[in-house]
């Protein structure tokens, strides 16, 4: 399945953003499953009438952000959420948790609890 990219305008937010959020949304939501291709940036900047670089953009920012990944020939498609540099992000993140954790004196049940308080507010 692919997302249906709309471009506003009128709106404040630059056309790159635009791409890169909606895109975000649709892998957030499930919409765009691991595996999904998008489409070639050349295919996507003609649909929408915009300049080849503000797709690659887009695309960019997404592959930073570790929900796309670029498979050179094979395209650009949805980053499976167990990708190394994804998990490898993730980590990191968890590690300065914790630690930040027990500065605080909090132990690790404590702070998986309040790790899955955060996800259910």
């Amino acid at each position: 399945m692919t997302a249906a990219i709309r471009i506003d305008p009128g709106s404040a937010v630059a056309p790159f953003e635009q791409i890169r959020a909606q895109y975000a949304a649709a892998i957030d939501d499930g919409d765009l499953a691991p595996g999904a291709r998008l489409p070639t940036v050349r295919r996507l900047a003609q649909d929408l009438g915009l300049a080849v670089n503000t797709v690659a953009r887009a695309y960019r920012e997404l592959e930073s952000e570790g929900r796309v990944e670029t498979r050179g020939r094979a395209g650009t498609v949805v980053a499976s959420p167990a990708s190394d540099a994804a998990r490898s992000e993730l980590a990191a993140h968890a590690s300065a948790y914790l630690a930040h954790a027990r500065r605080l004196g909090v132990g690790l049940e404590e702070s998986v609890t309040v790790l899955r308080d955060a996800a259910h507010a």
